[in-house]
């Protein structure tokens, strides 16, 4: 029970990186009134556990829509987070388009888009999560753990907005990329491990079905 509870906040803390929000929250509402980046902030922390409580509900159902086994959605979102540590490593993180950045600056609400989504609740906080409740499901209370979890993590996101003008002066963009680059070797790591698992089970499989 304590590996899943580690596991699944340090997979969630790496992959929302609330530190690695801070100098991106500054950037789109470093203009405004701090009581109005407080409303910013909670809106969108409210909005994106909103989205990953869906995600977390209904993922595995949709997945079996579609006929995706879990095994192949662990692979694809092993290649998707090793894509974005890869990013993180080299300081170069992008949860938006250019284009979706030149929106987001002339956007009165930057709550929704795009600090809840992409920012937060990205593919890779979805991924991380449907996968995390699939783990989950072997232990009691599995899912409402997970769900505990994110919802710590994403407190945390929510404080560091809230703190991110402070936390941009002190650590500067050098600090921050320091931080960032270490959180995303843990997440290559994890990454590799996710496409490792995913294609051992797909691979018995497919020996036991020939």
């Amino acid at each position: 029970m304590s590996s899943l509870i580690i596991r699944t906040f340090l997979t969630l803390f790496v992959v929302i990186d609330p530190i690695g929000l801070a100098p991106i929250f500054v950037t789109l509402a470093g203009n405004r009134a701090s009581h109005e980046q407080i409303k910013i902030a909670r809106k969108a922390v409210l909005v994106a556990g909103g989205i990953v409580l869906a995600f977390a509900l209904v993922g595995s159902l949709l997945l079996s829509y579609l006929h995706i086994s879990i095994e192949a959605f662990q692979v694809a979102a092993g290649v998707l987070l090793f894509k974005i540590a890869v990013d993180m490593v080299f300081a170069q993180r992008e949860r938006e388009t250019e284009a979706e950045e030149k929106e987001a600056q002339l956007r009165q609400d930057i709550s929704v888009f795009p600090l809840a989504i992409p920012l937060i609740a990205g593919p890779g906080t979805l991924a991380s999560v449907l996968i995390l409740v699939n783990e989950a499901s072997s232990y009691t209370l599995g899912l409402v753990i997970v769900l505990a979890i994110a919802a710590v993590v994403l407190l945390t996101a929510y404080i560091f907005l809230c703190l991110s003008p402070r936390l941009a002066r002190i650590l500067g963009q050098t600090g921050v990329n320091v931080i960032t680059r270490v959180l995303g070797v843990l997440l290559a790591a994890l990454a590799v491990q996710y496409i490792a698992n995913g294609i051992t089970v797909l691979l018995r499989s497919a020996l036991n079905n020939s």
